[in-house]
């Protein structure tokens, strides 16, 4: 029985907003079913944990927002209402935690805490947090940046990765309030640009992707204080690469052996190691990515195949990954214009 994937794109790019594929079970292939530009940009997705809604942000310069879809035809996703703004400028990803949505703005470097209400619906926005601080980068680094937030393993702490600040911050939410609160901060190398983070299948590690610096810092995770320890970085380009690169997601296999990081500009998808302990990353190879600018890289649920949204080039490939050298195989593509994001229903 075929499976479900939900694309993004920037409408304002050329994309045509939300789009369903199906995915064949066997080849992984997928096939457009429906696209749907209900809400401009929606760029950045993620599923309620019964998989019965899609929320994405609404990546507008100054009026971000946030939308909600109901998946009761999961081929066909129905708005949900009115997008509701968050009180901050270009939302660049999302989560949900503690029965809230929260939105990282990158534009203004604020975190949003929106309730999840009824049926799925968003209430109104409860509380933005700011970020403070900036970078060397007199490009990219001239303010604070939000680029991530998600929850911890345990589902206790929220981490905000923000680009501007070289920092991640550790946080806590008050389901009661929604007010969100930083507890501690944690610098990264300056001039790094951190954009996004993972967690070890076991939990007690996090890698960092950083985009002005095409490196992954490799961090000890405390779950019981919420404190992140850098530990080492490792480059996700081969040795003598040339020409700007901008890391944009970085994941790990369910068995805790392998990681792959997309490269945008480079072009490639970058294949790194994990010793057991999940300390040390060494970079084995890179492969095409199989188009132009990947913004974004999921595995599938079996953690088998690999799939990269390649912004420029308007399409998402998906590769069969080799299990025992963690080599991504080039075996399809789907036309997506201004693809930004895959996620599995």
């Amino acid at each position: 029985m075929a499976g479900h994937v939900y694309i993004g794109s920037f409408t304002s790019a050329g994309g045509k907003g939300l789009t369903t594929a199906a995915v064949d079970p066997d080849s992984g292939a997928l096939t457009a079913l429906h696209a749907d530009a209900a809400v401009d940009d929606p760029s950045f997705l993620v599923l309620s944990e019964d998989r019965t809604r899609l929320y994405t942000v609404v990546e507008h310069p100054r009026n971000g927002a946030a939308a909600a879809f109901s998946l009761n035809d999961p081929s066909r996703p129905e708005l949900l209402g009115a997008a509701v703004p968050v009180g901050g400028g270009s939302p660049t990803h999302l989560c949900l935690h503690q029965g809230h949505l929260l939105t990282a703005n990158y534009g203004t470097g604020t975190i949003s805490v929106l309730p999840v209400e009824g049926e799925g619906t968003l209430g109104a926005t409860r509380h933005v947090m700011e970020h403070e601080g900036d970078g060397p980068d007199p490009d990219r680094q001239t303010g604070p940046h939000a680029h991530m937030v998600l929850p911890d393993p345990a589902g206790r702490w929220v981490l905000t990765v923000d680009l501007g600040t070289d920092s991640v911050r550790v946080c806590e939410l008050d389901a009661a309030t929604g007010e969100l609160e930083i507890e501690r901060e944690m610098g990264l190398r300056s001039g790094s640009g951190p954009r996004h983070l993972t967690f070890h299948p076991r939990g007690d590690r996090a890698y960092i992707m950083n985009e002005l610096a095409s490196v992954v810092t490799v961090c000890h995770w405390d779950a019981e204080v919420g404190r992140l320890k850098p530990v080492a970085e490792v480059s996700v380009l081969p040795e003598g690469a040339t020409g700007p690169n901008y890391p944009s997601e970085l994941v790990v296999s369910p068995d805790g052996r392998f990681a792959w990081a997309a490269n945008r500009g480079h072009n490639s998808i970058a294949v790194l190691s994990l010793d057991a302990d999940g300390d040390t990353l060494e970079l084995l190879e890179t492969v095409d990515c199989g188009g132009d600018w990947p913004r974004h890289l999921t595995l599938d649920p079996a953690g088998t195949r690999l799939y990269a949204a390649n912004e420029r080039s308007g399409d998402v490939s998906w590769f069969d990954v080799d299990p025992s050298t963690g080599t991504p195989r080039l075996a399809g593509s789907l036309p997506v214009p201004a693809a930004s994001c895959v996620v599995f229903g």
